[in-house]
Parts: structure tokens; sequence; C-alpha cells
């Protein structure tokens, strides 16, 4: 079938274009500091590598192709690939969509650009950002290759997923689905040499990072366990936490919206009925459950289950307009008010400090660590807060001065820690910026930081020699 056909291609892209240029404006505007990952992340994408510490290299990649060809680095750039990437996801799940028709077509690209987690997305870049359109376009080659059978597309969804696992290796949530897909309904399936075509195509795509992580330690592979607390080495074993996975599945209602994640458990009820769709959505939610059962999830880590689920939720609620409606409505006022709440950051919402304090006050406190490493002669800055090391090498990207970690006590326990430990024949002195004093630092020089990120860590700076630092 092509897909233009239907009609909806032409009005969805109008509405993809006018959704971004409203968050780019929108974006522009936005006074919030990079986050922590977003500060990694672009420094990661000045050194092109097949891996990196924490995460797949794509993310890095994209942040260093777009920031390099517009030669800025300004946080409005380093962010800008939110909005299209969405975009792109929202096109791609439209045609998944149009099987069903014109109607249903542009219903999920609305309903797609008005997640909470897609506004939230376009603001701060994320991986699950990076990661999300190669996931849509693996869905739509699988549909494809359910309806024809040709290795074509087998080949192309594995590659598909191949790529999403370079942005983040919850891609491989899309393998499962497919074998989950074809356990439950012969019709399904995909069969064996298309189903090995595919492996291959998945494996030799993300090879290179694979190889990577074989010659640093498997790094990136030993990150992401370290993220399933009851795995690591000094855990005392899984336990039972309920409150934990209660609190992750009612995050799932604010990460979807309540309509539509409401009607997206309503299909997977009646998941067999569903599969072809329901297999997708169902492994990352059952499987990060059980994680924040045994011990604790963040709400962004089923993220992969909404792009098969949104096409889902808007196929059940296809007869019950006005909920389908209302729930686009909800999610559309959330979708305008992050954006609004990043202009005016200040904002407190009942709290004790700002609603946003996580991305305020990090570049601040930055340029008071350089301010105070310049007056003696560009002193190196060592700190022992992974935060505070992000934002320095951002904000100080042209400042002329070296920013350390302490040296790792076995294996590193962050990308700067492995990659710009304090040298151990570094001469001279050096101004340490930690919250836990030694007595060889000497007199504490106090840094403000009101309200932001680091309002509560009792940050201090100190100069002192090199030799000191190295006991940090």
């Amino acid at each position: 079938m092509n897909l233009s056909e239907t009609g909806w291609l032409r009005p969805a892209l109008g509405l993809v274009l006018a959704v971004a240029l409203l968050r780019w404006t929108l974006l522009a505007l936005n006074r919030t500091d990079l986050f922590v990952d977003e500060a990694q992340y672009w420094l990661w994408g000045q050194h092109f590598a097949f891996g990196y510490y924490s995460k797949p290299p794509l993310i890095a990649w994209v942040i260093g192709a777009v920031t390099g060809l517009v030669g800025s680095d300004a946080p409005f750039w380093v962010r800008m690939p939110g909005a299209a990437f969405h975009g792109a996801t929202a096109l791609l799940l439209g045609a998944l969509a149009a099987r069903g028709g014109r109607a249903l077509a542009l219903w999920t690209v609305a309903a797609y650009l008005t997640l909470p987690m897609v506004a939230f997305g376009s603001l701060i870049l994320s991986t699950d950002t990076i990661m999300a359109p190669f996931f849509a376009a693996a869905l739509l080659f699988h549909a494809r290759l359910i309806e024809r059978g040709r290795t074509t597309d087998a080949v192309l969804a594995g590659v598909m997923v191949g790529v999403a696992c370079l942005a983040k290796y919850a891609g491989v949530y899309f393998l499962i689905g497919v074998a989950l897909a074809a356990i439950l309904r012969r019709d399904l399936r995909i069969g064996w040499r298309n189903a090995g075509l595919m492996v291959l195509a998945w494996a030799v795509t993300l090879s290179p990072n694979l190889i990577w992580n074989l010659t640093h330690g498997l790094s990136t592979f030993s990150h992401t366990a370290d993220n399933i607390g009851w795995v690591k080495e000094d855990s005392a074993g899984p336990g039972l936490n309920p409150a934990s996975m209660a609190e992750f599945v009612v995050s799932q209602f604010g990460v979807m919206g309540p309509v539509l994640f409401g009607a997206l458990v309503t299909g997977l009820w009646r998941f067999r009925q569903n599969a072809q769709l329901a297999a997708f959505a169902l492994p990352a939610l059952a499987v990060v459950s059980v994680q924040a059962l045994l011990d604790k999830a963040y709400a962004n880590w089923a993220v992969s289950a909404y792009f098969a689920g949104t096409v889902l939720a808007m196929t059940l609620l296809a007869n019950r307009p006005r909920l389908r409606l209302g729930g686009v409505a909800i999610n559309t006022s959330l979708a305008l008010a992050l954006p609004l709440l990043t202009v005016f950051p200040e904002v407190r919402l009942g709290g004790d400090r700002p609603f946003l304090f996580r991305y305020l006050g990090r570049a601040d406190l930055s340029q008071q660590i350089i301010a105070l490493a310049q007056q003696p002669g560009n002193l190196p800055v060592v700190s022992t807060d992974r935060d505070v090391l992000a934002d320095l090498f951002y904000t100080g990207r042209a400042s002329g001065l070296a920013f350390y970690a302490p040296r790792p006590q076995g294996k590193p326990q962050s990308h700067y820690e492995q990659s710009y430990p304090l040298p151990a024949d570094l001469p001279g002195q050096v101004l340490v910026i930690t919250g836990r004093p030694m007595p060889c630092l000497g007199a504490p020089m106090p840094l403000k930081a009101d309200g932001g990120a680091f309002a509560r860590r009792n940050l201090a700076a100190y100069v002192a020699d090199a030799a000191c630092a190295g006991q940090l």
C-alpha cells in the first residue's frame, strides 16, 4: 500500500513542522542550564568514539554533528535535535497507524506529539529521544514484513533496531516483541529465515559498539548492569519493594498521559487480540515493573513501550471520540506548560525551591569556580562531584583551565574518573571542589548555590597541593 494515498501524510507533516517550530521558538527562550547528562553527552560529542562510559554513542554523535555544523555549542543547539527526532517518530508511527485509515494516522501523530514524555524530550535531550525514530522505523518495517514477507523488510527492521540500540540498549525490547508476537499468534510469525536475517542485521549494525566495549572493559555494559541495583557485586540480593513498583506504575500515567495510558493498559489486558502492537509495549513495562519491585526504576526506563503503545491506545479510542479528544487535550495542556516553565524557571509551584531546580544554578556555580581558579593563575580544578565536573567541562570550555576527577579507587565510577583522573605527577597547587573536607585542604572558600541544583550539596572550594588532592 502506498501510504500517501490515504491522505494523511500532508496534514501530518504540516502538524509536525508547526509543533517543531513552536518548540524551537520556546527552546530559544529556555533559561535552564544543561542537565548533567546533557553536558556529559556534549563532552562525548567532542571526541568521536564507538562507545562511551555509560551510554552507546549515537547521542554524542548527534550533538557533535549538530554543534559542529552550526559552529555553536549553545544549549539551544545541544537540545535542538529533540523536536526533530520526535517529529520524525510521529510520522513513522502515523505510517504504521495508516493501515487503520487516515483518521487513525492523524490522531496517532497528534497523540504522539503531545505525549508528556515527548514534550519533555523536546526540551532536555536524552537517549530516549535519539532512540525513538529508529525504534518506530523498526516497528513499521516489521509490519510490512508481516504483510509482504520480504527479506528486505527483515534486514531493514534489524538495521533500524541496531541503530536504536546505538542510542539506548532498551532498543533490544523490539526483538523481544518480535518473538513474543510470534509465540502468541501464528499470523504474526515472520519465519526463521527472516528472523535470522533480522538478528544478523541488528548484530552487524551494533557490532562497532560491541567491539568497543570488549576493548574497554565492557564499560557501558557494566554501567548498565550497575543501574540494576540488586545485581551489583556488593548488593545483598533482590528484595521486594511494592511501594517502588507502585510509584513506577503511577508515574507512567504522567509519562504517557492519564487517558492514553489507561487505554494502553486496557489494550494490554486484551493482549492476544492486540498482539501485533501489544507485544512491543508489554516487555518494557513488565521488565521495568519487576525491576522497580526488586529495587528501583526511573519513570523513563519503559519509554520504548510507548511507540507501539501510542498506536494501540489510539486504535482502542477510535470508537470513543470524546475520550480520545479529552486525552489529547490533557496532554496538549501539559505539552504547552512544560516549555513555559523553562521560560520562567523560578516558578515554585508550592515547593520551597523552584520546580525546575535540577536545571538551574549549574552554570552559575561553574562560573564562580572558574573565577576562583583563574585568580591565582589558572589553577587546575579537581572535583569529587560528577555534576560539578560535567558543567565545568561545558561552561569552562573556553576558559583554558584543566578539570580533573579524583583518581579512581578500583573501577572508575564516572566518565570523568575514567578519562580525566588527576595525574599522579601533577605539580603545584590545585583548586579542589568538594563537600568532603580533609585536614590537608585548609580553609574553605564558600560557593553560592542558592535555590539551584547544588543548593543542598554543601560544596566549598579549597586551594591545596596536588598531593593532597590525590587523597580524595
